[in-house]
């Protein structure tokens, strides 16, 4: 068996997200899935790679772990840029 970097997934409430991808990213995801599902037993859909995927690759960033150790504020203030910035694309009424 391969040691891949993922393992079983964890569920969790999810935050729904849309993005596109190139063609080419979103068949080595459909194959990683594939093959995970292999060792796993059980399916496993492509988009609910992407996630962990993501988590793995920032808490493996050193660079990212170090500022986030050192400016918690900065980041935060980020985050809610971001929460800000999604409020005001809403729909009217939504």
């Amino acid at each position: 068996m391969a040691k891949l970097k993922l393992g079983p997934l964890v569920d969790d409430k999810p935050i729904r997200l849309t993005i596109e991808l190139p063609a080419q990213v979103h068949r080595d995801l459909a194959a990683y899935a594939e093959v995970l599902g292999r060792e796993g037993g059980q399916p496993v859909e492509p988009a609910k790679l992407v996630a962990p995927m993501l988590a793995r690759f920032m808490a493996t960033d050193r660079a990212f772990r170090r500022l986030k150790r050192s400016d918690t504020s900065a980041l935060s203030r980020a985050s809610d840029s971001a929460e800000q910035h999604r409020g005001d694309r809403r729909e009217p009424g939504g």
